[in-house]
């Protein structure tokens, strides 16, 4: 019994051990060309001005592509160990995105997951315990907003989309309007008075197809750093708010713009 409850006991701490080391990240992602911008529009809700003012100033990029890659703390399952990871998101700025992770035992992929928002089909394939899903109607809302939650990560496109719009609330607040397909979902964005930077997001989406009510997701930025050249969100948290502490955090290390990802948006892997 002693050589059994040793033999456990190491067992477990090699797993904890495992978890401990974080992967190497990915190649950095070929770079992109500089397309173009258009003057800050008058009218927007006061913090949301001071926001782009402080992060572009007067002009603001057009970006038609992002390649987001860094590395991540992913907890799959409601209550189970939380796996060191490394995430590489291609975009296709404020249309379609693909998303590939990749979680990691002594820095070595043991679970993958591979899924994608294209032309409005939101297409999932994924470790265990999660099954795969194809078009899957909920899971395009929650992918789609997913899209616009990471889409923070290029936020000159919340202004230089025309489907965009901003609502003011207060000196703190104001509501971002996004479109999906010929309908629209809303984020509550709040900003800290003293930096003047978004601190969350706030939207109601679905967990999963098999989920028939909406829950609140919560986008917490915790940390900022210049990436692709301003100052942008460096470390968020994704969190269910009945689960009541994250279930994903994911560290940005480098963004690329305006590169050219039509066919690789549409592949799999990294």
């Amino acid at each position: 019994m002693l050589w059994s409850a040793g033999l456990l006991a190491g067992l477990g701490l090699l797993g904890w051990l495992g978890l401990q080391v974080p992967p190497r990240p990915f190649p950095s992602a070929p770079g992109g060309v500089v397309s173009g911008t258009v003057p800050l529009p008058p009218g927007l809700p006061a913090p949301v001005e001071r926001f782009y003012r402080q992060t572009y100033g007067e002009t603001l990029p057009v970006i038609r592509s992002a390649v987001i890659s860094g590395r991540a703390t992913l907890r799959p399952v409601a209550g189970g160990p939380t796996f060191p990871a490394r995430f590489r998101f291609i975009h296709e700025a404020g249309r379609n995105y693909r998303h590939y992770i990749e979680a990691t035992w002594f820095g070595w992929p043991i679970l993958k997951v591979n899924e994608s928002y294209l032309d409005g089909v939101s297409t999932q394939t994924m470790p265990w315990p999660l099954p795969s899903s194809v078009g899957d109607p909920r899971g395009a809302q929650a992918a789609n907003l997913g899209l616009w939650a990471e889409s923070m990560s290029l936020p000159a496109l919340f202004v230089t989309d025309p489907r965009v719009r901003w609502t003011a609330v207060d000196d703190q607040t104001a509501l971002l309007r996004v479109p999906f397909g010929e309908a629209h979902e809303t984020f509550v964005v709040r900003f800290d008075p003293a930096t003047g930077r978004p601190t969350l997001l706030e939207s109601m989406r679905y967990r999963s197809g098999a989920d028939p009510h909406k829950t609140l997701w919560l986008n917490a930025f915790l940390s900022w750093a210049r990436l692709g050249g301003v100052t942008l969100p460096r470390t968020g948290a994704a969190t269910w708010l009945d689960q009541g502490r994250p279930w994903a955090v994911f560290t940005t290390e480098e963004i690329v713009y305006n590169a050219d990802v039509s066919t690789y948006v549409r592949q799999t892997g990294r």
